[in-house]
């Protein structure tokens, strides 16, 4: 009987063990759910040999506990200020996936002190073979006091009216398709290693993409590559327009999901990685560079992990945000930092479409407000939202409003219109994106976008017009006198277009011979006497950004020969010969711009139904009363 006792007792000791060793798995211990309580393990005292015990989530929002080994230590690894320490994931879970992308930034403890962050692996490796980031340069980067150089400041660059030509017909344009169709190869960090380069490299983060195609990921892919992330199309739930929601001690413990949502509403693209560290409202993550931003605002969310997919290239994970529960503050080269408890500045678009069967669509999103994410992150929607329901290859017209709130500022308000038979919705994405890429590249520390409305009309058929010829009913007119004329152009379809032109001779106009030049706004754009500019403040940016021309238009104008200059972006004509003779001089360099034509009048029709191409020139006299 009493041996029958021990037994029983013995076998309900093992059983509470095991239990309690499987419940151990399934949380964090103790000193790493208590930032107060957490040490670093020095790096000097980490040997080969030695076991670590790491955590990350494969599924759901717990982490669990894996193990590894270390292999040693690399020093002045990527540069003389950077170390890695190499390790062997150990388990069945890491023999089939290896390590994965979405695991950048697990923590990994010895003896209870925490080492830092798995953030390094191999494309192809036959074993779960990477590298750590000492979690002490990951906090020192942030410790650092920030450099004056790094805060926004006015340094206002020459600008070329090109640059805010915003259509097909621009060296910007051609640049921009260049750099989608002959995009490099792939960063290191998305390939992890190129083939017969077996090098240690950042983990790539996998970016959940929702609402986007795949045809338009795919397009931008590249550009995304190069700054170290894997678009997944349509592979997790969407990130929501939320509030900020309060922390607690479960919110972003060490080992859980971090996702970075860079667009988030009807429209997601979010990036997932894991905390390291959390010390109070401070968040350590990844344990390399997410975009190198340096200072960054970007939202930072809690995250659930759908799954883990294996490759035999590299496995990735699957995750979804949930709550905004801060800001991303810092991204450097040994991780990101953020704080709990703050909101970061987004952007709101709305994207308004009339599609080519009638039917009216409406997209609400936010993006985050990034000198370099913006434009890409708007090219993208408006890519998306087009062709969603509107043909892609085919003669297609779009018609483009696009509405940019300032801060302190006046709306910008733009309009065009394209027609084209593959390429009009990328004409688009680039008309709405360049705007935006010109305000943030400025230099003005004071600007601020509020908010981006779009309104698209789209069309399936190609509608444009050449002009082909002017007529004027009197080559003599006298100041204040109205003259008529009409220009024909001829549709491509065959069909001819009649614009009667009404134009008073102003009342101060210089006697003698003036030069009428009609066309549309590109071409006229084009033949602005001024080469570029450096816009003084924004806003006499954004005055030269409202009076960009239209293309669906024409416009005339009054011009005569008139030597003249444009000084601090004015334009000052009929300067004394004493003046011009100064601005020539061996004295004086660079600050001005010769004009030799004066603007008279300038006068803007109303819109076609056509996007207009082509100028003609005529010249009337004007003679005494």
């Amino acid at each position: 009987m009493t041996r029958l006792v021990l037994l029983i007792l013995l076998a309900a000791l093992t059983a509470s063990s095991v239990l309690a060793q499987t419940s151990a798995e399934k949380v964090l211990p103790a000193h790493a759910s208590n930032p107060q309580s957490v040490e670093f393990f020095p790096l000097d005292q980490v040997k080969p040999g030695m076991r670590g015990i790491g955590w990350t989530v494969v599924e759901g929002r717990e982490p669990i506990r894996f193990e590894c080994e270390i292999l040693g230590v690399l020093k002045g690894f990527q540069n003389p200020q950077r170390n890695a320490v190499i390790i062997k994931l150990l388990g069945e879970q890491f023999q089939h996936t290896g390590i994965f992308q979405g695991m950048s930034g697990s923590p990994v403890y010895i003896d209870g002190k925490l080492v830092g962050a798995v953030a390094f692996g191999f494309q192809f490796a036959k074993d779960p073979i990477g590298g750590i980031t000492p979690i002490q340069e990951m906090v020192d980067i942030f410790e650092q006091r920030q450099e004056k150089s790094e805060q926004p400041v006015s340094r206002p660059r020459s600008i070329s009216f090109s640059e805010i030509a915003f259509n097909e017909k621009s060296p910007e344009f051609a640049a921009f398709v260049h750099g989608l169709t002959n995009a490099g190869v792939p960063s290191a960090a998305v390939q992890v290693s190129g083939p017969g380069a077996p090098l240690l490299v950042p983990i790539a983060t996998p970016l959940a993409v929702s609402g986007i195609s795949s045809d338009v990921i795919a397009r931008f892919a590249p550009q995304f590559q190069a700054m170290g992330l894997n678009p997944v199309a349509g592979a997790a739930g969407a990130a929501a327009i939320t509030e900020l929601k309060k922390s607690d001690g479960e919110t972003l413990k060490p080992g859980s999901t971090i996702v970075v949502p860079l667009v988030r509403g009807d429209y997601s693209l979010a990036a997932a990685g894991t905390v390291t560290h959390r010390d109070g409202n401070r968040i350590y993550a990844f344990g390399h560079p997410f975009l190198s931003l340096g200072v960054a605002d970007l939202p930072m969310n809690e995250g659930e992990v759908v799954t883990v997919l294996p490759s035999a290239a590299i496995s990735f994970k699957l995750a979804a945000p949930t709550a905004m529960v801060g800001t991303i503050r810092g991204d450097r080269s040994t991780g990101i930092y953020g704080e709990l408890g703050v909101a970061p500045k987004m952007i709101p678009v709305e994207i308004n479409l009339h599609t080519s069967r009638g039917v009216n669509q409406s997209f609400h999103f936010e993006i985050v407000s990034d000198r370099f994410l913006s434009p890409l992150l708007t090219q993208i929607t408006t890519m998306a939202t087009i062709a969603a329901s509107e043909r892609s290859i085919g003669d297609a017209t779009l018609q483009l409003r696009t509405r940019i709130g300032l801060k302190d500022q006046p709306e910008i308000r733009l309009e065009n219109r394209f027609a084209s038979s593959s390429n009009a919705p990328l004409v688009a994405a680039f008309a709405v994106a360049q705007p935006i890429s010109l305000l943030f590249n400025s230099g003005f520390s004071d600007l601020a976008i509020e908010r981006i409305v779009m309104d698209v009309v789209s069309k399936d058929s190609r509608s444009t017009g050449k002009l082909e010829r002017l007529w004027i009913n009197r080559t003599e007119v006298k100041r204040g006198e109205k003259i008529e004329i009409q220009a024909f152009a001829r549709t491509e379809n065959g069909s001819d277009y009649l614009e009667r032109i009404l134009v008073e001779i102003p009342a101060d106009a210089p006697l003698g011979q003036l030069q009428i030049m009609v066309g549309d706004g590109t071409a006229l754009q084009a033949a602005e006497s001024r080469t570029g500019f450096t816009p003084k403040s924004l806003t006499q940016l954004v005055r030269e950004i409202n009076r960009v021309r239209k293309a669906d238009r024409l416009y005339v104008r009054l011009s005569r020969s008139e030597t003249g200059a444009v000084i601090n972006n004015e334009e000052l004509p009929s300067l004394p010969p004493s003046v011009l003779a100064t601005l020539g001089s061996d004295r004086t360099s660079g600050g001005y711009t010769l004009t030799r034509s004066v603007t008279v009048l300038e006068k803007e029709l109303p819109p076609a139904e056509f996007v207009l191409s082509g100028q003609r020139t005529l010249t009337v006299t004007v003679v005494e009363k």
